[in-house]
């Protein structure tokens, strides 16, 4: 009996623990009494069970919405629950909210929400509309019209635009701008030399360009940090170029040496078929010959007179070439 007076008893007093610990959760009670002496006034059962009904944690919108009262700025509950149910960061929008108004800076808290679902950091970009932050760019090359390739490097100095973190585009199209305006002022150099005299006319002629129109940043300054001498461009394509034309010269050279060899190789084979029929028709005249002395239509000194011209005109070339006297046809 005393067994289960000693079982029935702790069981009760777990069950006792178990309801207050119930309790406790959906009844903030310590939270309550946080808030109320710190003089925000909310319902303990409307609105800190109410949060709990709503899957929203009460310590995540009472706390903050005690850090905004004590700075001087007053929040509602529904406001805080509604920016937390659409996925928001209430203690850095109030943070945000707090750091503007102690900058001066207009900043409601409708705006502070829209920049915080939008994805953007909000209390970073208070603290940089504050304090002013530096961007700086990779090396950017570029030629000048001399052919001289310049590298330059630049440190722009921005502050965050409220009115356009929603919407407004980021760093990289800062630095791309910028990077495009170096590279046109470069380019529009008559030689490398002015610019490594005067970088600062980098910066003038970049800076008058309204580089941060449509940007959630304002440009205050862009400050050219290194300026280097990089290769001879111009001289590296005329090269180029030049390599080209040889190589061009080369083949056409070469086309027309083998069109050459070509139309030399056909007249040899012209005048080797040329050739095999003269010895062709050389062959046949002892034969004719014999055919016209057989017939009568050929005398014996017409024969003889025939053959005396044949060595008149042996003699004569082998006088005139310089050489051996050519072997006479035999007839």
């Amino acid at each position: 009996m005393e067994f289960l007076l000693t079982t029935g008893g702790l069981f009760l007093i777990a069950l006792i623990l178990l309801g207050s610990m119930v309790f406790l959760y959906f009844v903030p009670v310590g939270l309550w009494v946080t808030a109320y002496f710190s003089g925000v006034k909310i319902k303990l059962m409307r609105d800190l069970v109410g949060m709990r009904l709503r899957k929203v944690p009460p310590n995540l919108i009472v706390r903050p919405l005690i850090t905004a009262y004590k700075a001087g700025i007053y929040l509602d509950t529904p406001q805080l629950e509604a920016h937390y149910l659409a996925g928001g960061h209430v203690q850095m929008v109030v943070n945000s909210l707090i750091s503007a108004d102690k900058a001066n800076i207009d900043l409601t808290f409708e705006r502070a929400t829209a920049i915080d679902l939008a994805g953007r950091d909000v209390f970073e970009a208070v603290q940089v509309s504050v304090n002013p932050k530096v961007i700086e760019t990779p090396a950017v090359s570029a030629v000048a019209k001399d052919g001289i390739q310049v590298r330059a490097i630049a440190r722009v100095t921005v502050r965050a635009n409220i009115d356009r973190l929603v919407g407004g585009a980021g760093e990289e199209t800062i630095i791309a701008r910028v990077g495009e305006g170096i590279v046109s002022t470069i380019g529009s150099s008559a030689t490398h030399k002015e610019v490594l005299e005067n970088p600062d006319s980098i910066s003038k002629v970049v800076l008058a360009k309204g580089l941060d129109s449509g940007t959630a940043f304002e440009i205050l300054s862009i400050d050219i940090a290194d300026v280097d001498v990089g290769e001879n461009i111009g001289a590296k394509l005329q090269t180029d170029q030049a390599d080209a034309d040889l190589k061009i010269a080369r083949a056409k050279a070469e086309e027309r040496r083998a069109a050459a060899v070509a139309r030399e190789q056909e007249m040899i084979a012209a005048v080797q078929e040329a050739r095999a029929k003269v010895v062709l028709a050389e062959q046949e005249i002892p034969k004719a010959i014999s055919d016209a002395l057989r017939a009568g239509n050929l005398g014996v000194m017409d024969y003889y007179n025939l053959k005396n011209i044949q060595a008149d005109t042996a003699m004569r070339t082998s006088i005139g070439t310089g050489g051996d006297k050519p072997e006479q046809d035999n007839l």
